[in-house]
């Protein structure tokens, strides 16, 4: 049991390390864009059509893509005023309540978002711009950034509830 919690955990971690990196590289690949489309606006009056759009959809996919790592790195927001001042069991205790909680929600948002996603493939449904993007593309990282961030849930959840059995077994 515990080498197939091993396993899934060194997957999960694998996983949301190559969401951060893509993440990051969608971050780096607007700013590009974002220099571009100055560039060309500044200096030839000459603005694109397309640079407003695609960096709105990368920054939407990095922004989903960057839920796991965000929350592997403990780097979510948190409020820690009442739980600094509990026990450390307390603490851990509260954790998995609220990761079951978070679970929920985002198995939720996944189910809800790859719906939409298949809904806008089955319907063809395009951008309003000049380029004519199939939506489904860049809705597509809703349902992947939020099925990662729920891996990473169960992730965590696994490892406190094996931290907790293992400390109430000393």
């Amino acid at each position: 049991m515990f080498a197939l919690f091993a396993l899934f955990d060194r997957f999960v971690r694998m996983l949301t390390k190559i969401s951060g990196w893509v993440a990051g590289i969608l971050i780096l690949l607007t700013s590009f864009i974002v220099t571009y489309e100055v560039f060309m606006r500044g200096f030839f009056n000459a603005p694109t059509e397309w640079s407003i759009e695609i960096s709105v959809y990368l920054i939407m996919a990095s922004g989903f893509l960057g839920l796991a790592p965000a929350l592997a790195g403990n780097n979510h927001i948190s409020v820690d005023l009442v739980t600094s001042k509990l026990k450390p069991q307390v603490n851990r205790v509260l954790h998995i309540i609220t990761s079951v909680i978070g679970l929920v929600f985002c198995l939720i948002l996944t189910v809800a978002s790859a719906d939409m996603v298949l809904v806008s493939y089955e319907i063809n449904s395009l951008s309003t711009s000049t380029l004519r993007i199939p939506l489904y593309i860049p809705q597509a990282c809703i349902p992947i950034g939020s099925a990662l961030i729920v891996l990473e849930f169960i992730r965590q959840i696994l490892s406190d509830l094996t931290r907790q059995s293992a400390q109430e077994g000393k």
